[in-house]
């Protein structure tokens, strides 16, 4: 094992805190909401269920985004759950400022906000509280309605799209 010069405590460098969470696999999410008529969207991979009674999820969003400050203005949002083929649709909510939704057709089914078509799953959330955090606005949902479809999500490892296999194995359990 190499020795390296550690850096002064509390002296995290970004590119470093960004490369070390890679090595966390993620799912693959857009978020979308809407600021009036208009529909915003965001890719994200910070998400996380909170609880599940009463349903609220957290999602980070980067501050001062148009679907940040869509989600809070609103107070609504989808969250829109990738499958594996869906690497385009992720790379087409990651740009920064482009229209997302150009030649995408909006689809609502039984949500108040535009989905993702073809998602594996649809959370379409309230927003029960938000606060700013870093350089990221931490939105905790309140999960009004859900949908999902059979398939295989979307990963992200390392700055990468990947695959995620189940191993077919029952569980073990660690908890008693």
């Amino acid at each position: 094992m190499s020795r390296t010069t550690m850096p002064e405590p509390g002296v995290v460098d970004p590119l470093a805190m960004r490369r070390t969470m890679g090595r966390f696999a993620t799912g693959v999410a857009v978020i979308t909401a809407l600021d009036g008529d208009q529909p915003h969207g965001m890719t994200v991979n910070s998400l996380t269920s909170v609880s599940l009674d009463p349903p609220l999820l957290l999602v980070c969003l980067t501050t001062g985004a148009r679907t940040t400050e869509a989600v809070v203005g609103d107070g609504r949002f989808a969250v829109n759950i990738l499958g594996a083929r869906q690497e385009g649709i992720a790379m087409r909510f990651a740009r920064r400022g482009a229209d997302h939704f150009d030649g995408l057709p909006l689809q609502y089914g039984r949500h108040a906000v535009p989905v993702v078509p073809e998602a594996l799953a649809h959370l379409e959330c309230t927003v029960e509280r938000h606060f700013q955090a870093g350089d990221h606005t931490v939105v905790i949902g309140h999960v009004q309605q859900v949908c999902d479809r059979a398939g295989e999500p979307l990963a992200f490892l390392s700055g990468q799209f990947g695959d995620l296999v189940e191993r077919g194995q029952e569980p073990q359990h660690w908890f008693f």
